[in-house]
């Protein structure tokens, strides 16, 4: 006789979500006696989760298997250092939220004091002169980071822009090589146990039919299994995060790469620009609030300013998450789960959080409610602090008079970012718990790129004086510039 439990997981839906669970699941599961099915059909089409990516990606693509130069080839991968801001306060304003961090290794937090103080007291220079990885972005030169925390060297962070359909399927090899069985077809019916009332298998239209104890919803926005199946309950952002739509389409290849994404500021919302070894990736996300669907169609071809290689597709959504991503045996990741647009590159992030998350709680048995309360705790704190860093962007935004943006300048905090930001104004103080994605140096490039001055900075670094602090700032400078002069070209 098989031990009780969780004996098999299967995955509904595809696409980068459903292939990265199954990479993911069937690594991390193998040997322990667990069969992993993944039910998907060619008809539905995917939804695309974005193309760039945040550092976070290393770790997923370690986890399951993937060596980074031949994963890069198979994805048309290029480097991505950070994103550029363009015209969010107002037209020609421009700043860079860099990975990695600001200052010399081992300094952290306390080098954003110092060059507050420096400041203070009269010193020019903006946040990306004291950011090797703001420099090598912006100097279109690129160095891995080293382990020696000695070295300047180790300041610098990076991830991806990757064709994302190419990634779902290079991990769909990974996958099947690690025993996951995949069902082509589209679900018919899904039948749940009478008693519990847990989902006890999938039944595709072709008759064929998936059990099992725990299941994996990546349907996308359909929710097919948490939402339509479970009733669950979705908790609407739209009032902070009005954008709902998006148009993308392909265009030709740059002929300069540049390793960072590019955020544009436009009349109803913001056009990303996403530049990969084969082709450019295009959108324009805006709200339908303020701009209908075809008027932001013809922005959006307006201002590629080159014929598209395909035509424009349109995404709908909503902002938010759901009320419980996972509820009963079901567990929501991906689009499933809620949606946060991708202003931050944080979609695919959010696919492998959930997915992290899962593997340290992965039950015994499929619908355990302590498990899954811890689950809902986790995940949903992650997508509210995400929700907040997105927010900042928009609601402090000046130099923009358009109708959605006076919208965004004009509606009232969530409290938790009022209080961050008033933490930063009255101290340089950044309010953050330990294990929140964006980190010190992220909230530091945005909120000074968006207009938010401190007024004052850790007392800590008064025990050198200011003479001592501005020469010691001003070093750093020195060696950045220094650094980066030295670093290699972008391969491509």
């Amino acid at each position: 006789m098989s031990e009780p439990g969780v004996r098999t997981v299967v995955i509904l839906g595809g696409g980068t979500a459903g292939w990265m669970a199954a990479a993911a699941l069937s690594r991390a599961l193998k040997g322990s006696g667990r069969r992993i099915l993944l039910v998907e059909s060619d008809e539905i089409g995917i939804v695309g989760v974005g193309e760039a990516t945040i550092p976070t990606i290393h770790w997923f693509n370690q986890l399951v298997g993937l060596d980074e130069r031949a994963f890069m080839t198979e994805t048309n991968a290029t480097y991505k250092l950070g994103i550029a801001f363009e015209g969010w306060n107002g037209p020609g304003s421009a700043y860079l939220h860099p990975f990695g961090t600001f200052g010399p290794p081992g300094d952290g937090v306390m080098f954003l004091h110092r060059l507050i103080r420096a400041r203070l007291a009269g010193m020019a220079g903006g946040n990306e002169e004291f950011s090797l990885t703001a420099q090598a972005a912006r100097a279109g030169r690129f160095a891995r980071p080293v382990a020696d925390r000695r070295s300047l060297l180790s300041t610098l962070g990076y991830a991806f822009h990757f064709d994302a359909s190419l990634y779902g399927r290079c991990l769909r090899g990974h996958a099947e090589a690690n025993g996951v069985v995949r069902i082509e077809g589209k679900v018919a019916r899904v039948e749940r146990h009478g008693e519990s009332g847990d989902i006890a298998r999938l039944v595709t239209e072709r008759g064929e039919v998936a059990e099992g104890e725990l299941f994996v919803d990546c349907s996308g926005f359909r929710g097919l299994l948490i939402e339509q199946e479970l009733a669950t309950g979705f908790d609407d952002w739209s009032e902070w995060l009005p954008c709902d739509r998006a148009w993308a389409a392909p265009t030709a290849r740059e002929r300069m790469l540049v390793p960072y994404t590019r955020a544009i500021a436009a009349e109803a919302g913001w056009r990303w620009r996403i530049p990969l070894q084969h082709r450019t990736g295009n959108g324009y996300v805006f709200s339908s609030r303020f701009q209908d669907e075809e008027a932001a169609r013809a922005s959006f071809l307006a201002a590629l300013g080159e014929a598209p290689l395909a035509e424009p597709r349109l995404l709908r959504f909503l902002p938010g998450q759901r009320k419980r991503s996972w509820n009963r045996n079901v567990v929501a990741i991906g689009l499933s789960s809620g949606f946060l647009e991708p202003l931050e590159s944080t979609s695919i992030h959010l696919i492998q959080s959930g997915i992290a998350k899962l593997l340290a709680l992965f039950p015994r048995h499929g619908a355990d409610p302590l498990v899954a309360e811890q689950f809902n705790r986790v995940f949903a704190q992650e997508m509210l602090d995400v929700r907040d860093f997105l927010i900042l962007h928009y609601a402090m935004t000046e130099g923009r008079g358009e109708p959605l943006w006076r919208h965004c300048q004009s509606v009232a905090l969530p409290d938790s970012l009022a209080y961050r930001i008033a933490h930063f104004r009255a101290s340089g103080r950044l309010v953050l718990s330990t294990d929140e994605l964006f980190r010190d140096a992220s909230w530091f490039a945005v909120m000074e790129g968006q207009g938010i001055e401190p007024a004052d900075y850790n007392p800590a670094v008064e025990t050198d004086s200011i003479e001592r602090v501005v020469q010691h700032v001003e070093s750093v400078r020195a060696a950045i510039r220094a650094h980066v002069a030295e670093l290699p070209a972008l391969p491509w």
